[in-house]
Formats: structure tokens, sequence, C-alpha cells
């Protein structure tokens, strides 16, 4: 297979070109929008990767070519005396924790030279070894979310225009938490956590939430030992260049490492704790997804693998160098839905599968690797940022939690409750008359202030309300914080009136007044313009198409005229008017 085209016809020939991504395969969470440069460059790179490939496949490797096996049995023979080796010592002087350890060893051992090099970081858990507790909890959590209606579309926005994606989903994690993806804020169901009050809609949805915190917990304790035991192999690695007995140095090795510190498991203790930041899971995305729904799935491109359900991505809005981890289930199919496999080249259609490609590369075979009902993998340590994934559609629908460590640092209640907390500090209330007025009009002040406002209005309240009713599923834990929020927004609503007021007195020089406008105006103007995006994205064909409970919702939207609001909704006269004192 590394040697030749592979053509794999699955589902008709790839198209070079097609829809859009939510159109066809939809973009993993995590894909936020990016800056133009960054855009054009991974467009000119696609591009160039299609000219080179011309007509031609590039070629990928699934269980079902004789060198995939070979990639997992061509360092088996020299890794099991190794390991061997090692085991007694280990036993005798270290305990179980590190034979554990050491068996993740001899896993990663498994895989061959190409493998190791390029593919290592790719961690695969089959079902058989999970514990059948935690499946029957999980999977039963998957269809009680799906029998509360909790998985939604999502209407996102993709280079100006607005698509729904055609995978379903909801977000479950640490109370407060949000994440980001293609101009879309999802907030999370939050699961059950200690000192938060937590009233779920239905105690079915409880013990799903509670299932999937199980979830979590599990897949970051094998995540953690993943990594160290990754850690643990390539220490090893570096001592065997340096001496010519290998196995007997590093047995030595090994012992003197154990006696010094157990309890990092050969990890200095700073690494130990970058390995708990990159494993502890904050949030878990769902997704559902049945391929049959679907009236078109785009096609793989590069090695003709079929259909994609998830296109080729880097997960981002991520923690760096973290561990994505992701639990697939996909519902068992009759036995008329699997294909002859001597009828197939390349992947089986009917069964789902993770696809992995170093990113931009030519040269290196990709990987198809199947999931069937309760498998998981790892990404570790920084092979989300070297490699791209996808995930190829079989005939079933299917289920997966992708557990992920979130960038949630200006993405959690926490976070925007202090914003608000430093932009309300420039207002005051006068104890006699309640009158409200400004401390402060320092440029720097009045910039910071107003940026804040936008924040809070653009990235909180409008991203919230634009997805209509569906927190309301699962549970009512959002309505209250964002009420709050709601209530913080309206005074700087008031803040930026005063600010016009104290721009219209003429009681600055013009280099002054003139001066807090330049700052001012540009703001203004951005939330003036980001109120008609929205607004037109809440009356879209896709947005009122949507059942009732999942439209968008306009919020907040009041008359010009309204008297508890300061200023008007439609900002253009008053952008004008600072245009013209400019002038």
């Amino acid at each position: 297979a590394g040697g030749r085209k592979l053509k794999r016809l699955l589902g008709g020939r790839a198209r070079r070109c097609g829809a859009p991504h939510a159109s066809g395969a939809a973009l993993e969470p995590g894909s936020m929008k990016r800056r133009a440069g960054a855009s054009e460059n991974k467009a000119a790179k696609k591009q160039k990767l299609l000219e080179e490939l011309g007509e031609s496949w590039l070629p990928y490797l699934t269980p079902r070519d004789a060198e995939f096996h070979q990639l997992a049995t061509h360092g088996a023979q020299q890794s099991c005396s190794l390991a061997q080796s090692l085991l007694p010592h280990m036993c005798q002087e270290s305990g179980e924790m590190v034979i554990f350890s050491a068996l993740w060893v001899l896993a990663a051992a498994l895989f061959s030279k190409q493998w190791k090099t390029r593919y290592s970081k790719l961690l695969l858990r089959k079902a058989e070894k999970i514990p059948q507790e935690l499946h029957h909890i999980v999977q039963e959590a998957f269809l009680t979310l799906q029998k509360h209606d909790c998985f939604f579309q999502d209407l996102v926005r993709i280079k100006g225009k607005d698509f729904l994606t055609p995978v379903s989903r909801i977000l479950i994690g640490n109370p407060g938490c949000t994440y980001k993806y293609l101009n879309t804020r999802l907030f999370t169901v939050p699961w059950p956590m200690e000192d938060y009050e937590i009233k779920y809609c239905h105690p079915e949805l409880f013990a799903a939430c509670k299932a999937l915190i199980r979830l979590n917990d599990y897949l970051n304790i094998e995540a953690v030992q993943a990594l160290q035991g990754q850690i643990f192999s390539e220490t090893k690695e570096t001592e065997d260049t340096a001496v010519s007995d290998r196995e007997q140095d590093f047995s030595t090795f090994i012992k003197g490492s154990l006696l010094e510190d157990q309890s990092s498991l050969y990890t200095p203790r700073n690494d130990c704790n970058s390995l708990k930041h990159r494993t502890s899971y904050n949030l878990t995305l769902l997704n559902y997804m049945d391929p049959l729904q679907m009236p078109y799935l785009k096609q793989e491109p590069y090695f003709g693998m079929g259909n994609m359900a998830v296109s080729w991505h880097h997960d981002e809005n991520l923690v760096e160098r973290s561990t994505v981890a992701v639990y697939s289930y996909s519902c068992e199919g009759s036995t008329s839905d699997k294909v002859n496999e001597q009828d197939v080249e390349g992947r089986d259609p009917a069964d789902w599968h993770v696809g992995l490609k170093v990113a931009w590369d030519i040269k290196t075979p990709g990987l198809a690797i199947p999931l069937h009902p309760g498998d998981c993998y790892f990404m570790l340590d920084d092979l989300n940022m070297t490699h791209q994934h996808c995930v190829l559609a079989g005939f079933q629908p299917r289920f997966s939690s992708t557990h992920r460590v979130a960038e949630c640092s200006t993405g959690t209640l926490e976070y925007i409750f202090g914003q608000c907390e430093i932009a309300l500090q420039n207002l005051q209330v006068d104890s006699d008359s309640a009158a409200l007025s400004l401390k402060s009009l320092e440029v720097q002040v009045v910039k910071e202030v107003e940026g804040i406002h936008n924040e809070v209005e653009f990235e909180w309240l409008r991203q919230f309300w634009f997805q209509g009713k569906r927190y309301r599923k699962c549970t009512d834990w959002w309505f209250e914080p964002m009420a709050k929020l709601e209530e913080f927004w309206k005074k700087m609503e008031f803040m930026t009136s005063l600010v016009l007021c104290e721009v219209g007195k003429g009681e600055r020089t013009m280099e002054q007044r003139n001066e807090i406008i330049s700052c001012f105006l540009p703001l203004l103007t951005e939330r003036q313009e980001l109120r008609k995006e929205w607004t037109a994205r809440c009356q879209c064909q896709l947005a009122v198409s949507l059942p009732e409970e999942q439209k968008p919702d306009c919020h907040p939207l009041w008359k010009d005229d309204d008297p508890s609001m300061p200023l008007p909704y439609d900002l253009e006269e008053v952008i004008a008017n600072l245009q013209t004192v400019l002038e």
C-alpha cells in the first residue's frame, strides 16, 4: 500500500470540490474562525496538495492491508524480550502501578518504526478492554439524551454564510463553561459536581450526565497513564542510543529511577503537573448522526476513503498539547449491512472509522481505523497539532463523546462576570438622587468599558438566545446567570449614553473631545454592524425553517422609543452625529 496509489472507490469517486463543510461533512467543533491570513494559507496548502495529487489517490492503510499488521508486529519480538527482562524487577521493587505503566510501554512497542515515528501518539482502546458496566451506563446515557430530544443541529457561520450542521450535538461539562466554534458559543449542560446545585428537568437526565462524568474520569485516568507510558518509552529510547548493552543498561536505569521516586512514575514532578493539566477534561461534546438520513455526505478528497461525517481538521480552542479522548458508539446493525470483505478494497464502508494523516504531507500513508461500538481512541500530546483527523461514516447511526481540555480563559461565567465587574467600577450612583455618572472619561477606561460591553452582548447574550430554547430541555441552570449578565449589560448601555452626554456638553477642549470620540466610535460602529448581522441571522431562511423551540431569539431587542432603554437599538444616527463632530 505504501508504494502504490490506491484508488478507493467507496461511495463514488471523491470530489475535488463540493458543498461547504456544513452542508456535507461536519466541521468538528473547535474549528473557530481564524484570521484571514491563516485561512488563506490553509486554502493555499489544500489547493497545492490537490494539484500535486491530480487524479490519483494518496495511499492509506486499514486492517485489511498486510502492511497494517506488519506495522503492528515489526517491533513485537524485541519489545517482548525487553519487557520480560524488566517486569520481574518492576514486580519486586515497584508495585502494581509500575507494572501497569510497563504494560503501556509494551503496548506502545507493538508499533513499527514508521507507526512509532508518525502515529505513536494515537492510542486505541478496544471495547473489550473497557469495563462492561461503564459501557452500559454511557450507552444508556446516549439513548436517554436522544429520547429527551437533547441533541441539536447548530446554525453556524462559515465565511459570512449560515449553515446547519449535519451532526447534532450537545455540550456537557463543568458548570459555567462554554465552547466556541464557527461563530457559535455552546453552553455546557452542567454535569453533577460538588458545591453546585443543578436541577435537571428529569431524573433520567441527571443519570445521563452522571454517567458521562464517570466516563470523563475514566478517560482522564487512561490518558494520564498513556502519557506516562509514552514518557517512559521515550526515556528508554534515549538510553538505548547512549549505551552498547541496551537492555541491561535500560533495566538498571529503570530500577534506579523507580527507587528514586515511584510516585512520579519516572516523570519529573513538574511534568506530572503538566500531564494533569493536559488531561483534566472540563467538558465533552456529544455528537449524533444517522448517515442514512443525510441527503448528501461529502467524499474524502485525498485518499478516496469514501463518505465523511466530519471533514479533515485539527481540534481548536484547546489547551496546548492537551489530549483528546473519544468514546464511539455506533448502533448495532443487521448482518445485511456488512460488506463482503472480498469485494471491497480499502475500508469497509459499513463501519465507522477515524482517519488520521500527517498535516499537509503526501509521503506518509494515512490510516483508516475502524471504530466498533464501545471503542475509544486518544490523540495524545501534540498529535492534534501535527496531524489532522476525520470521521468516516458507516451505515448505522453513531454517537460519540469527545472529551476535551477546552481553553476557557475567556469562556467561563467566572471570567465574564469578572469583566463586568471591571467595567462597572467606572459607574457611580449618587446616594441621594440615585443619579448615574462616570468616574472617569480617560480614553483607556472608556475603550476598555465599551469593549467589555460588546463582549457581553455579542459573545454571551446573543449567542445564548440565538440557540432558542434548547437549554430548557435539560436544565434551567443557565437562565439565572444570563439574567444577571443582561442586568450588567443594561447598566453598560447607560454608561455608553453617559459618554455621549459628556462629549456633547462642550466642557472639554476640542482635542480632548475628539480623542474620546476617536477611541469610542470604532467600538460603537462595531456594535451597530454586529447587531445588524445578528438580526439578519435570526431572520434568515434556515432560522425561520427550524422547529419553534429551536428558532433563534434576537435578544436583546427593543424599539427605539422604549423608555426603559437609554439608547436606540439602531445606532446609525448616533454614529453619524459623532462622525460629524469629528469632521
